[in-house]
């Protein structure tokens, strides 16, 4: 193990020894704060001025707002093959009308380099030291989140008049971008989608230990997790290691792991914004969820997170097995194959647009199923 990697071990020990110190130090703490790892004195992100689109003004500004997209990603079957997808979508996307994506990073928290480098843009973080997830793998994305956003080379930077606006969008795997998304965020607030199943008020006496009563009412929580997310590359950098601390502690806390279960590390990333005052536009539009969102509409992401099951008749049988069913979690250890059969008639148009995106996809993705 290399100093550098012995040292993001010690920090994260650390930072579990003194969790509520860390806590609250992190969320009053100054922009300049160093996050957690070597000093990154060296380390510089260029300002680029973009050129002008003509065909969009922002004020009197004609200047695009562009954001960065991060996935975090481990090197598993499972995660591999939908940050695939994810990426040709993204791409494919990129360039359309009102768009205002750049870059994508997908954060591999495996430690090294997979066969896919060459495929998606990808930085290498650590992942956490072995067994403080706790076998809660998801905790390993605020960490990797705080070494990309410490060493990170990202490009989306634009002097405005008088002051600078970067911005991140935060995704994951499981989403298909379904049309280009703009900058949604605006007047120094995120833009996030809310979950109906985050239920800061339902929680307040667990949330307390994290979010005392100094900082104000339970609801300046916000019923988001960290995804989707576009947020301010400044505010995300104070966020961040808050966050990586707050999931940690929440996970070590047995109340409030059983309170929050696999939505754990979404609960840290809401109280870590509203301890630093990171209000979000909530953006209903922003995606949905089938089998339980049925239309596209106006959205932007198809988040495919349940498993969908219909009978030949095109009713919904949710909770039991279906005679056509599209579920990722059916191909956890091997990609799903090129031209999936697609639904019967009378399923939801969110559902077949979904399976016709997955198809198009791996039928155009070189090597897929390799």
């Amino acid at each position: 193990m290399g100093c550098g990697n012995v040292f993001f071990t010690l920090i994260i020990t650390l930072s579990v020894a003194l969790i509520t110190y860390n806590i609250l130090i992190s969320a009053n703490a100054s922009l300049k704060q160093e996050l957690p790892g070597p000093s990154t004195s060296s380390i510089i992100d260029p300002i680029i001025q973009m050129p002008v689109e003509k065909s969009r003004k922002y004020g009197s500004n004609a200047e695009k707002r562009l954001f960065h997209t991060a996935v975090t990603a481990s090197d598993s079957v499972y995660n591999t093959w939908q940050c695939r997808v994810m990426y040709y979508w993204f791409k494919k996307h990129k360039n359309g009308p009102n768009s205002d994506m750049g870059g994508f990073t997908r954060i591999l928290h495996s430690g090294k380099p997979d066969n896919y480098m060459n495929e998606i843009p990808t930085f290498i973080a650590q992942p956490l030291p072995a067994g403080m997830d706790q076998g809660y793998i998801v905790l390993n994305r605020p960490w990797a989140f705080v070494q990309w956003l410490q060493k990170a080379d990202i490009k989306e930077e634009y002097k405005i008049p008088d002051f600078l606006i970067f911005y991140i969008l935060m995704a994951e795997p499981d989403h298909i971008i379904v049309k280009p998304i703009p900058n949604l965020s605006k007047d120094g607030l995120g833009a996030a989608f809310p979950f109906f199943y985050i239920e800061p008020k339902k929680y307040e006496s667990v949330l307390r230990k994290y979010f005392p009563e100094e900082k104000g009412p339970i609801t300046n929580i916000d019923p988001i997790g960290n995804s989707p997310v576009i947020v301010g590359k400044d505010s995300l950098k104070k966020i961040a290691p808050t966050w990586m601390n707050v999931s940690l502690a929440m996970k070590k806390d047995p109340e409030t792991d059983k309170a929050f279960g696999w939505v754990l590390e979404m609960y840290a990333y809401a109280v870590s914004s509203a301890l630093h005052g990171v209000g979000n536009i909530l953006y209903k539009d922003f995606m949905i969820q089938p089998p339980w969102d049925t239309e596209i509409g106006n959205k932007f992401i198809i988040h495919y997170t349940y498993g969908c099951d219909y009978d030949l008749k095109g009713r919904l049988t949710y909770g039991k097995i279906g005679e056509w069913r599209f579920d990722k979690r059916s191909f956890d250890t091997e990609a799903p194959p090129r031209n999936l059969p697609l639904p019967p008639p009378g399923v939801p148009e969110s559902v077949v647009t979904l399976v016709k995106m997955v198809n198009e996809a791996t039928s155009n993705i070189p090597n897929w199923g390799s």
